[in-house]
C-alpha cells in the first residue's frame, strides 16, 4: 500500500501538477517573446528518437548479458542468451541471486554516462544525446526494476531482494529509495538535454524550453518506442510493450513537465547536428544482430 501510494504520487501525481503549472505559467506569459524559441527541428527529434531506441536496446542487451555470464559460472548452470531475453538449465542457489546483476550492471553503466556527461562530454551533438539516453535507460530501467521487485517476489530483482533475505521492511526502504531517485536522475538529464539548444532563443523562456524538450526528447521517446518494438519480437505483447512504454512514460513525465522550470542552463553551443542517417544504420544493424544472431539463442 505505502509503496503503491508512493509511486502515484511520484509518477504521477507529482509531475502532472508541476506540468500543470507550467502550463499556467505559458498561458500567461507575453507571445511575442516565445515565438523566436519555438521553432521545430524535424531533424533533432528523428535523431534523437534513432539515439533512443538505439541507447534502450543497448541498455537492455548489457541487462540480459550480465544476468548470462554470472550463471555461466555456477557449476552446472547452462543459460542462452536471446535477443529479448534469457534463460537456463540447471539449477544452483546463487542464480536467484544472479538474477538482479543485470540490473546492478546497467544501473553502474548509467552512473558510468552520467560521469562521462560531467568530467568529458563529447563535442558532438549525437554522440552527448547518445551518452545522455544510455544514463536514463541505465538508471531509470533499473530503478523502476528495484521498485518492481519490492512487491513481485518472482520478477529479477524480487528474486535477488528473496536470497538477500529483505522482508518487508527493506524491500519498501529499497522502493522508496529508488523512486526519490526517479524524479532526480530525469531533473539531471533535463539540463543536460537543455543545454543542446541550438540558440540562446530556445532558452529564454518558459515556453520555448518546455518546446525544446518536446523537440528533443518528448517526442523522440514516443516516436523511440515504436523503433524498439521490432527489436523485441516475438514475445507476448506485453513484454513487447511495457518495459520501453513503462521506461519512457516514467522518465518523460518529469522532464517535460520541470522544464519550463529549469533556468541558468549554459548552452554547449556545440556544431550544428548532422544528418540522422548515422544513427539509422546503427540501429539497423542494432537489429541485425538482434535478429540473425541472438534471436535463435546463444549458449554459455
Amino acid at each position: 500500500m505505502l509503496i503503491g501510494v508512493c509511486a502515484v504520487l511520484v509518477l504521477i501525481v507529482a509531475p502532472l501538477g508541476l506540468g500543470l503549472a507550467g502550463a499556467l505559467r505559458r498561458h500567461r506569459a507575453h507571445e511575442d517573446e516565445l515565438r523566436e524559441g519555438t521553432c521545430w527541428n524535424a531533424r533533432l527529434a528523428a535523431s534523437s528518437a534513432l539515439l533512443y531506441a538505439l541507447a534502450f536496446n543497448v541498455t537492455f542487451f548489457i541487462q540480459e548479458l550480465f544476468l548470462v555470464l554470472p550463471k555461466a559460472l555456477l557449476p552446472g548452470v547452462h543459460p542462452t542468451l536471446f535477443h529479448n531475453n534469457h534463460t537456463w538449465e540447471g539449477d544452483h542457489p546463487l542464480t536467484s541471486l544472479f538474477q538482479g546483476s543485470g540490473a546492478l550492471a546497467i544501473f553502474a553503466c548509467g552512473i558510468g554516462c552520467l560521469r562521462r556527461l560531467r568530467h568529458r562530454p563529447p563535442a558532438s551533438v549525437p554522440q552527448r544525446l547518445f551518452l545522455i539516453w544510455m544514463a536514463y535507460q541505465g538508471l531509470l530501467q533499473a530503478l523502476q526494476q528495484v521498485v518492481i521487485g519490492a512487491v513481485a517476489a518472482q520478477s529479477d530483482v524480487g528474486m535477488a531482494m528473496g536470497y538477500l533475505g529483505l522482508g518487508a521492511g527493506g524491500r519498501s526502504l529499497a522502493a522508496l529509495a529508488a523512486l526519490a531517485a526517479i524524479p532526480l536522475v530525469a531533473l539531471h538529464l533535463a539540463r543536460a538535454l537543455l543545454a543542446l539548444a541550438e540558440s540562446p532563443a530556445r532558452l529564454a523562456s518558459a515556453r520555448s524550453r518546455s518546446a525544446f524538450i518536446f523537440n528533443i526528447a518528448t517526442l523522440p521517446g514516443v516516436l523511440g518506442v515504436l523503433l524498439i518494438i521490432p527489436f523485441r519480437i516475438p514475445r507476448e505483447p506485453l513484454e513487447v510493450l511495457a518495459p520501453p512504454l513503462a521506461v519512457t512514460v516514467i522518465g518523460m513525465a518529469w522532464i517535460q513537465a520541470a522544464a519550463w522550470r529549469l533556468r541558468g542552463i549554459e548552452r554547449a553551443a556545440l556544431p550544428p547536428l548532422a544528418s540522422p542517417l548515422r544513427p539509422l544504420a546503427l540501429l539497423v544493424g542494432l537489429l541485425l544482430v538482434f535478429q540473425l544472431l541472438l534471436r535463435p539463442g546463444i549458449s554459455l
